[in-house]
């Protein structure tokens, strides 16, 4: 049975049209996909659906008695100040009707005891039997388990006991998110519609919503750019392009799959029949050109056929994602980071301890762990923006580094868009700059929009161009994909599989992983082994899913040997030479730095001497020389000091 049904929705803002005749139906257990770049229109088709937008032409079908539920992107700052000050009541409070029915029962109850004096009477009687009917609706409408069920949601949704009962004002942006998904969850509408709900969710937070949304017996339309979790959760999806709508059988696999070769018979039909035009064209030229009446009657009815053919039109490109290629510097030492017993706490919270981990040049490793483990910290701990309680972060030899934040904090308001990539890179012509801004789909007067007024996703394509127009070896990115539709991100992949570099990165896009990662590492992994399980991939292209095979084998072997079983001790002989060897390569490790100093230091006090010779010689009268090589001495001679400090000159 259709519980949800467009026809010919048609809906324009000025001389803009964002839907142009769209249509599709959807039955009870389905679960749509609504998917297209940032901007084609999905937000603003679920305000249609929802009644908050009424369309130009068409007509919405919403199946009889069918109640609605939705997730808006900006439902985060939504929050009922009537409803308490907490995760916890603003959950209850997204229940109404059995709060209502609650307190309608409770005056009841209180009148019976009031007026039990007139038991037996008829009046008596009938509120008696009203008390029973309420109290039987009330139980069948969920009315005993509400409460439970929605601690348990927010328990799924990443809340313990003391974050459902903190005052809302310190949540934090994504906890609000995830309260504002747990509020639509805990009510299951009989159509729900979600738009970007996997924003702010761990991998396991997911999973759950996954499993969740799967086995949901309702109608459900979701807005994700998460490829991994459309194919998980969806049967069907709508692909919006230049305005027009089309509908698949599957998930976002085979929905691209099916785009593919639908667009290959287009261009194929398309070709064929153009050829056939021409043919045609050319034997009307032919017998014109001959000009015999029999002829002219032969390209007449040539002309009538031609005019009767029923056009194709030429099969539109998919809608042009962000072009990048990422730059690198001068190539890095092999050991390119060291992480060595690195703790974190804030006051009494301890985030992670006594963690360590070498990354090597070429390695893609990405982070991954619930939320709230320390993954960001993590990552400015690196980059020296904050303090570790204990422990140390090395670089190794001419690592230079990219830094890629998930907030877009690097960005300043005020400053239009292409004054931000301008005053970073003021050495670049305004045409290079523009050409930049171009790839990322900033193009007319976009340049000229502030960055405050700029969306998420517009943010975050603005951080990227400022990224790849500087030098790096060491990308550190912390979630690149959030805000970016899927074209963008596949863009990214394909940019990153090409970096000829290392990249450290946060990510909880399990498809991104999957196609880039060659190690992961986990925070907080529950295994018992310590803050971090660390993993090193074999099969290049399935970095996440061979992970996932890993977790479940170690799961299993533990399962296997039983939770009473210990592990066999570490004789001291056995511990005494894994402690020598370890110390023997830090050694070694150590000694290599030192050379490898040394050369620099040897390299660079020539390099000086010789530009004193050319200071006090050849340039001495040549001002724009003496100027640059004056820089030059300034930049070695710094350098030089550093490693005098490094070696204890």
């Amino acid at each position: 049975m259709t519980v949800v049904g467009l026809s010919d929705i048609t809906l324009s803002f000025g001389v803009r049209k964002i839907l142009d005749r769209v249509s599709f139906s959807l039955a009870e257990n389905d679960k749509l996909g609504v998917i297209g770049v940032n901007g084609c229109g999905k937000s603003t088709l679920f305000k249609i659906i929802t009644g908050e937008l009424e369309a130009d032409e068409g007509n919405v079908f919403i199946g009889g008695g069918k109640s609605i539920g939705i997730l808006k992107q900006d439902d985060a700052f939504e929050i009922d100040e009537t409803a308490g000050d907490n995760a916890l009541s603003q959950m209850i409070a997204a229940f109404p009707e059995l709060l209502r029915a609650e307190e309608k029962l409770a005056e009841m109850e209180f009148d019976l005891r009031v007026r039990e004096s007139e038991a037996g009477t008829a009046a008596y009687t009938a509120l008696t039997d009203a008390f029973t009917e309420a109290h039987a609706k009330f139980i069948a409408d969920g009315g005993l388990e509400f409460r439970g069920r929605a601690a348990s949601v927010l328990t799924r949704m990443g809340f313990d006991e003391d974050a459902m009962r903190r005052p809302l004002s310190t949540l934090s942006g994504g906890q609000r998110t995830r309260l504002a998904l747990a509020r639509q969850l805990a009510r299951e509408p009989d159509i729900l519609l979600l738009d970007e709900p996997t924003n702010h969710l761990d991998i396991d937070t997911l999973y759950w919503l996954e499993s969740f949304l799967s086995q949901y017996k309702k109608c459900v339309l979701v807005i994700s750019h998460d490829r991994y979790f459309l194919d998980r959760v969806t049967n069907k999806t709508l692909v919006l392009e230049y305005a027009r709508a089309t509908l698949y059988n599957g998930g976002y696999t085979a929905s691209a799959e099916q785009r593919r070769i639908d667009r290959e018979i287009a261009e194929k039909h398309y070709k064929n029949q153009q050829k056939e035009i021409a043919r045609q064209e050319a034997y009307i030229a032919q017998q014109r050109a001959w000009n015999r009446e029999r002829n002219i009657i032969a390209a007449e009815s040539r002309l009538k056929m031609l005019a009767k053919m029923e056009k194709l039109e030429k099969p539109k490109e998919a809608p042009k994602a962000i072009r990048m290629t990422f730059r690198e510097a001068r190539e890095s030492g092999n050991e390119v980071l060291s992480v060595r017993g690195l703790s974190m706490a804030f006051g009494e919270k301890k985030l992670f301890s006594d963690i360590g981990f070498l990354l090597l040049k070429n390695e893609r490793m990405f982070i991954t762990g619930p939320n709230g483990c320390g993954k960001s910290t993590l990552l400015k701990i690196i980059l020296g923006k904050q303090q570790p309680t204990a422990g140390r972060v090395e670089a190794g030899y001419n690592v230079e580094v990219g830094y890629y934040d998930q907030e877009n904090q690097n960005l300043t308001p005020e400053n239009t868009v292409l004054d931000e990539l301008w005053n970073a890179y003021p050495n670049l012509t305004e045409t290079e700059i523009r050409n930049t801004l171009a790839l990322f789909r900033f193009v007319g007067e976009d340049v000229f929009r502030t960055v405050g007024v700029l969306s998420g996703g517009e943010r975050a394509r603005l951080t990227l161009a400022k990224l790849i127009l500087s030098h790096m070896n060491l990308l550190v990115l912390d979630e690149p994909t959030n805000h970016l539709d899927i074209d963008s991100r596949e863009a990214l992949e394909t940019a990153l599989n090409a970096f000829d570099g290392t990249i450290l990165a946060v990510s909880h896009d399990r498809y991104f992983m999957d196609k880039l990662a060659t190690r992961v590492v986990a925070l907080k992994p529950e295994t018992g082994d310590g803050d971090l399980l660390d993993y090193k991939i074999t099969r290049h292209g399935h970095g996440y899913s061979e992970f996932l095979e890993f977790k479940a084998a170690r799961a299993a072997r533990a399962t296997c040997i039983g939770d009473t079983a210990a592990p066999p001790a570490m004789s001291a002989g056995k511990a005494d030479y894994l402690a020598r060897k370890q110390s023997a390569a830090e050694e070694r490790r150590a000694k290599a730095k030192l050379d490898r100093l040394k050369k620099e230091a040897d390299a660079l006090e020539k390099e000086l001497a010789a530009i004193d010779e050319e200071l006090f010689g050849d340039a001495a009268s040549d001002y724009t020389r003496a100027a640059a090589l004056d820089a030059r001495k300034t930049e070695a001679e710094e350098r030089l000091l550093e490693i005098y400090e490094e070696i204890g000159v």
